[in-house]
């Protein structure tokens, strides 16, 4: 689904990227709310840097074709909306400047695509299953997955109508609609069992650091005096404790599907490569700009081992996105503190004076 330079023509990858950078602008607002607490930034940083690892495993999907994960709807289930928008665009920004993955002039229409589209269509459709669901676990759990298969093929008709605005080769949008739609259905199921998996392994060990599943629980009620009356609330055991060991485990995943199994992955192409082949709808790639990075096409230049190169590339991907999202979850945290600690003062000053 990385679109790369020349498909798309420059007002409309412009235009792109100031829809990309005022969303980007309304997360950055928004994420300060959802990074309420101290390790929630840590978290944000990690989910970045996984998601960052799994689009590294393209998983076959039909004759000739595979898909990778996207990872809107298991970032905004996982973090928020807010903060899931952030995670991949940090993603696709260290994909495009290191990788040579993604257009440079087209990381407007990536971050439209991938991480804006997928991540509010995803988070729409998970709060309104959750709410219609039971609340449980496994509620979460199947909510994800419906969530996540519906993102995917919703990102493919985001494409398809950029194309159609802005597109650079005379195809039928027809075409190019149903060849993407089609495909992405398919690579929609492989996005919604990782997705499903992922959320179902955090919630059922720590459902704490899930932001989809704040509220699960419903408030225990207390017969006083003849009334139903809510109990007093009560630190839950998880949160007590530390989130460190949560942290190192997923950084440890990341590394070793990055560095190790990535080498397994799919060799063919994926979905939109495959249909803008058969379509012809890539006449006029250009070259990346990033074409000569060191890391370009997820190896490291003079490593002739093609295992060694992939996977180092793989290895130093993660570690550059944990610490470049991490940072900037930290940073956004700092500001929110410093934000509520500035209106604090004047109240206190107020009442003292």
């Amino acid at each position: 689904m990385h679109v790369p330079d020349g498909f798309i023509n420059a007002p409309v990858s412009a235009a792109t990227g100031l829809v990309a950078a005022g969303a980007v602008a309304v997360s950055l607002r928004g994420a300060r709310r959802e990074l309420g607490s101290e390790r929630a930034a840590p978290l944000a940083g990690l989910v970045a840097a996984f998601i960052f690892a799994v689009q590294m495993l393209n998983f076959p999907v039909a004759a000739g074709t595979s898909g990778h994960l996207l990872g809107g709807a298991l970032a905004a289930i996982l973090v928020g909306p807010y903060t899931g928008v952030l995670c991949v665009s940090v993603v696709l920004l260290m994909q495009g400047v290191l990788f040579a993955d993604g257009g440079l002039t087209a990381l407007g229409v990536n971050i439209t695509d991938m991480a804006i589209t997928t991540t509010v269509v995803a988070y729409l459709v998970f709060r309104g299953l959750v709410k219609l669901l039971p609340r449980t676990r496994r509620s979460i759990t199947v909510a994800s997955f419906v969530a996540a298969l519906l993102s995917v093929p919703a990102a493919a008709v985001v494409f398809t109508l950029i194309y159609a605005i802005g597109g650079t080769t005379d195809v039928s949008t027809a075409k190019v609609a149903t060849a993407m739609v089609g495909v992405h259905v398919l690579i929609g199921i492989g996005e919604a069992v990782i997705t499903a998996l992922t959320v179902g392994a955090v919630v059922t060990v720590r459902p704490d650091l899930v932001y989809g599943a704040r509220g699960l629980h419903k408030t225990l009620k207390l017969k006083v005096n003849g009334e139903l009356v809510d109990a007093p609330a009560a630190a839950p055991v998880a949160a007590a404790r530390s989130h460190r060991k949560v942290w190192l485990i997923g950084l440890a995943a990341s590394l070793v599907l990055a560095g190790f199994v990535s080498f397994y992955a799919s060799a063919n192409p994926d979905g939109l490569e495959k249909v803008a082949h058969d379509k012809g709808i890539d006449q006029k790639t250009k070259e990346h700009a990033s074409s000569d990075s060191p890391l370009a096409d997820y190896g490291v230049k003079d490593i002739a081992n093609g295992r060694l190169s992939g996977g180092l590339a793989g290895i130093i991907g993660v570690g550059v996105t944990v610490v470049a999202g991490t940072g900037i979850f930290w940073a956004l945290r700092r500001r929110r503190t410093s934000d509520a600690a500035s209106t604090e003062v004047p109240a206190a000053s107020e009442r003292v004076s």
